[in-house]
């Protein structure tokens, strides 16, 4: 729920900024001089970057939790418990130790979308965010094939 509440507050953010962006942009592009015109059509520009890179994130992150509700419908998430850290985090430690099983079984079943989440799954408990959202995203792509 919490995580829902950041994202509404996200959104909310950008079309706050939306306004403002595209309210200044067309007042610069009203001065014309060319400097003002070009941060004008600037601030027409960033908002859109903005746009498309919510969107994407959104998207991911719609598809990365319909993964994992069917995967765990599917009795197919980890089922090992982790140590926890006194801060409430992962020891990576026990989750380095856990992931040589998971890298396993993707290269066993490298078309199986289910490997490649729990792939993620063990990469985002070792602490490699990155590399866990590409292996969450290659889940994604094979899920649709």
């Amino acid at each position: 729920m919490r995580t829902r509440l950041a994202v509404l507050l996200m959104v909310g953010l950008l079309v706050l900024y939306l306004v403002f962006a595209i309210r200044y942009g067309v007042l610069l592009i009203g001065v014309g001089e060319p400097v003002a015109v070009g941060l004008g059509v600037a601030l027409f520009v960033l908002p859109l970057i903005a746009i498309w890179a919510l969107v994407t994130e959104l998207l991911f992150a719609v598809q990365a939790e319909r993964l994992g509700m069917k995967l765990n419908a599917e009795g197919g998430l980890p089922a090992e418990e982790l140590p926890l850290r006194p801060s409430g985090r992962i020891d990576r430690a026990a989750a380095d130790e856990l992931f040589p099983k998971y890298q396993a079984e993707t290269e066993a079943a490298p078309e199986d979308w289910r490997t490649w989440f729990r792939l993620g799954l063990a990469y985002d408990a070792a602490g490699d965010r990155r590399r866990a959202r590409w292996a969450t995203r290659q889940a994604i792509r094979l899920s649709r094939i």
